[in-house]
């Protein structure tokens, strides 16, 4: 069987998926896409080929299984024309195919390219792992952002910041696969450090006791006389407190 020369392209979709795209790498995506659509996948070696290096831009339009790459866009078209090509053909053999069933496959390409508009990646996977920086199990954590909504991609990488600056260490930061499944982006965010309680006053003896291994504490406390008190305490200085006793 003769290879389809033609395949539906969406020029609207192409043009927002790749609006962050200089000239140059629109010309080596929509190269790989037409490679892509004539050989079924792409290699390493034809990546590099066309985008000369790796160019994080383009390569994230990219899912990599074992040694190849595929868009996933691109895949689910040459699907769906595979499919209505051999329907077309049943047809011309002879087939009974009524014209409900004819109306039925257009429904059905209908609603795929609804749920496809719908599924357009307006964040790109690149983004969420670099931002996340905790690197495990990037086939599933990319099979799973695919999957959530433009909403939930937006608000998650809204979040993901004030997660990071909760959970500087990474063994206490969820693996990413885990963030994403849990959506814990809707989650209060809860750090798992105490918060520092604020430094106690002290006394002449404990500063001087202090200064051995601190000469420079002078010069940030400053003596305080509380009322009822007989001996001054010593306090950190502040804005609030700059005046000398």
């Amino acid at each position: 069987m003769a290879k389809d020369p033609a395949i539906l392209f969406y020029t609207s979709d192409f043009i927002s998926g790749t609006i962050t795209m200089t000239d140059e790498q629109r010309g080596k995506y929509i190269l790989l896409l037409c490679l892509q659509h004539q050989q079924g996948f792409l290699t390493d070696e034809d990546m590099l080929n066309i985008c000369k290096t790796y160019d994080k831009k383009i390569y994230s339009k990219f899912v990599k299984e074992g040694d190849v790459y595929f868009n996933q866009r691109m895949k689910i078209e040459m699907d769906k024309r595979l499919k209505y090509s051999e329907s077309r053909r049943n047809n011309r053999n002879g087939k009974n195919i009524s014209k409900s069933y004819v109306q039925h496959m257009e429904n059905e390409n209908e609603n795929i390219n609804k749920d496809i508009i719908k599924n357009i990646i307006n964040v790109p996977f690149e983004k969420f792992w670099d931002l996340y920086d905790k690197k495990v199990d990037r086939k599933k954590c990319e099979s799973k952002w695919v999957r959530l909504t433009d909403s939930e991609r937006d608000e998650c990488i809204k979040k993901i910041p004030a997660y990071i600056q909760a959970t500087p260490d990474k063994k206490f930061r969820r693996d990413p696969e885990t963030y994403i499944n849990n959506k814990s982006w809707e989650n209060e965010i809860i750090s798992p450090f105490p918060a520092k309680l604020p430094e106690q006053p002290l006394t002449y003896e404990e500063m001087c006791n202090k200064t051995q291994n601190d000469p420079e504490i002078w010069k940030r406390y400053k003596a305080v006389k509380r009322e009822g008190e007989r001996k001054a305490v010593f306090v950190p200085i502040t804005k609030d407190n700059e005046k000398p006793l």
